[in-house]
Formats: structure tokens, C-alpha cells, sequence
């Protein structure tokens, strides 16, 4: 039988919860016997997601943010949305050093930190309806 698993979980668009994100989705991924540096990456790639949400999606107001992680085999999907703000131009988003808070001492960097500590990236989002942020990373290749 294949490997399969899921979790949901969603919480307050609070910045003191990014890092109950980046543990609840590295402890899921445990049952895989991820490396340390997987771990590290997920971590770092589900904590820039979490906070694209709360500077970008929400502008610091408290709304909710779902955290979906799904295991196939080796495989974990980790997808983060919130129904805030969405991005315009997600091409140009994606670009390295791209952003729209520079006077918020943001570096446009985000997206270029999940693009590298994961296998796969794709942003969903919809002007005013919000963002979803699509990774896979392959466990223990």
C-alpha cells in the first residue's frame, strides 16, 4: 500500500504563528525520515509562504491562513493560501529582489527562497480573492 497522509490546519494571520507553521509541517513530514537539511528547507520555504501571507495577503490585519500538506510515497505537497489582497502580476512577483514593501526593510526574496528549497513551485492567486501557494519537495531521493 502506498504511503499516503494528510493534515489542514488553519490559524490567525499572526506573525508569532509563522513558526507554528514551519514545526507542524516539518513534524508531519517526520514520518518520511526527511534529512536535516530537508527539514531546514521546508521549514525555511513553509516560513517564507506564511509570511508572503501575512505582510502581503493580509497587510497585517488578522485574518485566516490554511496550511494543507499531503504525503504520496515520498512526495509531500505543502500548500499555503489566504484570501487577502492577491498579486496582480505573479510573473513579475516571482522575479528575485521584486517588492512591493521595500519601505518594510522586504527584500523580494520569498519566492526565490521556496523556488530553491523546493522541487516544485506554482502560485495560484486572484486579485482581491486571494493567493495559494503550491510546493512539492520529493523526500529522500
Amino acid at each position: 500500500m502506498e504511503n499516503t497522509n494528510e493534515m489542514t490546519i488553519i490559524f490567525d494571520s499572526r506573525p508569532v504563528n509563522e513558526a507554528l507553521a514551519r514545526v507542524a509541517v516539518a513534524s508531519f513530514c517526520t514520518q518520511l525520515n526527511p534529512t536535516l537539511e530537508e527539514i531546514s528547507d521546508l521549514k525555511t520555504a513553509v516560513s517564507e509562504a506564511v509570511t508572503n501571507c501575512i505582510i502581503h495577503g493580509y497587510e497585517g490585519e488578522i485574518h485566516k491562513i490554511r496550511v494543507e500538506c499531503r504525503l504520496r510515497g515520498q512526495e509531500l505537497q505543502v500548500d499555503v493560501t489566504d484570501h487577502g489582497a492577491g498579486i496582480p502580476d505573479i510573473k513579475k512577483a516571482l522575479e528575485p529582489l521584486f517588492t512591493t514593501k521595500a519601505d518594510k526593510d522586504r527584500s523580494g526574496m520569498g519566492f526565490t527562497f521556496m523556488e530553491a528549497f523546493m522541487d516544485e513551485l506554482q502560485v495560484e492567486s486572484e486579485v482581491g480573492r486571494g493567493t495559494t501557494v503550491h510546493m512539492k519537495k520529493i523526500i529522500r531521493r
